[in-house]
């Protein structure tokens, strides 16, 4: 018997994607926003497909700030830039 691969959809590109291939970014409950590698962190989570031409496409249509309910400072961008290295 095969073992079912969770799937996930990107916010950039609305397609879906097994879990593996995509970044969990994750807004937790005082709003704080951070790169969660590891997918269990507590919180509102969106994920992204790892590819820096994404990221790019993300932060011009706010596609990111539109999942999460918030806005995302800079710094966080950098760190997914980081992450996706």
């Amino acid at each position: 018997m095969t073992r079912k691969i969770p799937m996930r959809r990107c916010v950039v590109s609305n397609e879906m994607f097994p879990k593996k291939e995509l970044l969990r970014i994750t807004k937790n409950k005082e709003g704080q926003v951070s790169v969660d590698p590891t997918g269990k962190a507590h919180g509102r989570g969106a994920y992204i497909l790892k590819s820096p031409d994404v990221l790019d496409k993300a932060i011009k249509t706010k596609a990111l700030e539109r999942a999460l309910g918030t806005t995302i400072e800079e710094e966080v961008y950098e760190q997914i830039r980081q992450f996706l290295k």
